[in-house]
């Protein structure tokens, strides 16, 4: 039986953590780390690069073609890291199979200027597949700042197609005040056990992201949001986050989320932002989108999987695998390949890194 992460649980890690301050160790060590990570991970490489700009949030899919079609963001490398914020498009990219190197194809989403709520970026893309329409979930701003960021919805017919660009957001913040008054962002796209279709999204609240000190301000959380339709309209089912961090010492959270249903039940994998470290990857379950189990490892930092010179001191995040993503095999039932965005690579921005899955615990229990 699937185990939820309580709030007895949560204080109890709590403790550990406050412990590990005080004796000097690492708040992994004083964790359960009995266990291997969820994935079982094959390095296959930096798949995707591209000479003068970043590449971020790699969301593969099969085409009808047979290839895996990549939906990827990218900015150019005179932005620095921080010019997803402020000048991300949204582009299509291909490759015979994982194993291959993708070759960039078209822009899908540009930034549409001034008077739009995707003006100045367009960032997070997730492909997804219902019936003979393809859902390209996305984040778009208007003012190049975090509090416009809105997650978006375009459609297509084809892969390679027209697509239709929406006029409004998909889902906006709540009210001033709330957990997930700042933004939305980060989609995550499943089918629900209960025929409705469900969107999770990262926010955090404005008054504690202008307040806060430390290097990492604000508190990230995630809610769900639920249509009858992929297109929407949807509905936030609580005032509340689904998952929440904050009871954890040193301001805990997570992003970067993407879930998956197996075997009955609804799996997610997120970058860890202090339950363990800030390098390893996370893995939850749930029955009902709503009360997950205590996090495990599902992935851990780059360093572990392969061996590269040292970066320039621009690539200060280098050695973290994020935003990951799954490539299911053909009929869409088990995981076989992990996508990611990592710094690092032969034109010193970021760059799309696969991972083969070779098995996960408990042969995908």
């Amino acid at each position: 039986m699937e185990k939820t992460f309580t709030r007895k649980e949560f204080l109890q890690t709590s403790a550990l953590g406050i412990a590990a301050v005080v004796l000097g160790s690492s708040f992994t060590s004083l964790l359960d780390s009995d266990d291997k990570p969820y994935f079982n991970l094959k390095p296959i490489g930096r798949q995707f690069s591209l000479e003068g700009y970043y590449i971020w949030c790699s969301s593969p899919i099969w085409g009808e073609d047979g290839k895996v079609h990549l939906f990827y963001s990218r900015w150019k490398k005179e932005k620095g890291m921080g010019g997803w914020l402020n000048g991300s498009e949204i582009c299509r990219a291909e490759a015979d199979s994982p194993f291959d190197k993708f070759e960039h194809k078209q822009v899908i989403l540009a930034p549409r200027g001034e008077g739009f709520w995707d003006a100045t970026t367009c960032h997070n893309p997730l492909i997804k597949k219902v019936e003979d329409q393809y859902y390209l979930f996305f984040m778009g701003n208007s003012n190049g700042k975090t509090n416009t960021k809105r997650i978006g919805l375009a459609t297509s017919k084809n892969l390679n197609g027209k697509w239709t660009r929406p006029d409004q957001p998909l889902l906006l913040p709540g009210k001033e005040g709330s957990w997930d008054d700042h933004c939305t962002t980060n989609p995550a796209f499943v089918k629900g056990n209960d025929g409705k279709y469900w969107l999770f999204y990262k926010s955090w609240n404005t008054h504690e992201y202008e307040t806060q000190k430390g290097p990492v301000r604000g508190n990230r959380k995630y809610g769900l949001a639920k249509a009858d339709s992929p297109s929407g309209p949807y509905v936030k089912v609580s005032e509340n986050p689904v998952i929440d961090f904050s009871s954890l010492p040193n301001n805990a959270q997570l992003e970067d989320a993407f879930v998956w249903k197996q075997h009955g039940k609804f799996h997610m994998i997120a970058r860890d932002m202090g339950f363990f470290n800030h390098e390893y990857g996370l893995h939850l379950t749930t029955k009902d989108g709503q009360q997950w189990t205590k996090p495990e490892i599902a992935y851990l930092n780059m360093k572990h999987y392969i061996t590269e010179p040292t970066p320039p001191k621009h690539l200060n995040r280098f050695g973290r695998l994020e935003r990951p993503m799954l490539l299911l095999d053909k009929d869409g039932k088990t995981p076989k390949f992990l996508f990611g965005a990592t710094q690092g690579g032969v034109f010193e921005t970021s760059t799309t890194f696969v991972f083969e899955i070779v098995n996960g615990k408990g042969d995908w229990d």
